[in-house]
């Protein structure tokens, strides 16, 4: 058996574009302090990123957690914000429910779901329009 699973978990306050990619930003620093292999370090901060930023542009602000186990990480992210309609409408590249003013910002342009996809190995999305919406993306450590 393995040892316990290592778990870091930010806040991500609404409104804060300030703080954006920050807590990407530690779990980066922590996963390569763990030993994690780059191209595997390089999936996960971009999962991490488009989620923090999913919930501080769509979510209102949530919560972002990182559980890295023996042989696969996991990030969830969490919001309780309006929650998503059309889940595969979201998938789509380039759909964006974004205000101008997110994209006067620079953000909002509509991949963050879809890159959040091609870079895990796994993804779950658990959202209820009203609600809110939960993200968990699975990177594994070994192929095969």
């Amino acid at each position: 058996m393995g040892q316990e699973p290592y778990v870091e978990e930010y806040a991500i306050q609404a409104g804060d574009f300030s703080a954006i990619g920050e807590a990407s930003t530690k779990f980066k620093a922590t996963l390569k302090m763990l030993g994690i292999a780059s191209d595997l370090v390089r999936r996960a901060s971009v999962i991490a990123y488009e989620s923090e930023m999913n919930a501080l542009i769509h979510g209102g602000g949530g919560m972002l957690r990182m559980t890295v186990h023996d042989d696969h990480l996991v990030i969830e992210a969490s919001d309780s914000g309006p929650g998503i309609p059309d889940v595969q409408l979201a998938m789509q590249e380039g759909y964006s429910t974004a205000t101008d003013e997110i994209r006067e910002l620079g953000f909002g342009a509509g991949m963050g779901l879809p890159n959040i996809q091609r870079n895990a190995d796994a993804m779950e999305i658990d959202t209820e329009v009203g609600r809110g919406t939960r993200l968990r993306a699975t990177v594994a450590f070994k192929q095969g």
